[in-house]
């Protein structure tokens, strides 16, 4: 082997030695562009996405509670029952005095009784 085919085949090892060290040194930097690359591209649609997800988590935790709010309106409504049943008697005990009190002004309409509190100036003229 002469000198300059050694030189050649020398040459040769060290351009791919040169070339995959570039290489190596390189695919990193190629990679985190890519990188770069796509976050770029897909962020603006991800916060989109997480703007979108707060938007309705807040829609959401109202609807959640308007519900309980009735829920708890039900429920204490469930509990007034026992409050409407007595105002239910109580408004039966008034019909009942209402209609035994009109009974009695219809009776004293048709027989007046005179009564000790009123003077006899006020009673009305007998006929005779």
């Amino acid at each position: 082997m002469d000198d300059q085919e050694m030189q050649l085949k020398v040459r040769r090892v060290t351009d791919k030695f040169t070339e995959s060290m570039y290489v190596l040194a390189n695919e990193p930097s190629v990679a985190l562009y890519r990188l770069q690359e796509h976050v770029r591209r897909s962020l603006p649609e991800l916060v989109q996405h997480k703007t979108d997800m707060q938007s309705w988590e807040e829609q959401s935790q109202g609807a959640i509670y308007t519900v309980e709010y009735a829920c708890s309106a039900v429920k204490s409504m469930a509990n007034s029952s026992l409050y409407f049943k007595n105002i239910d008697s109580l408004l039966r005990q008034a019909i009942s005095m209402k209609e035994q009190i009109s009974s009695s002004q219809g009776r004293s309409d048709v027989i007046p009784s005179p009564s000790p509190l009123v003077s006899a100036s006020h009673t009305p003229p007998t006929s005779s």
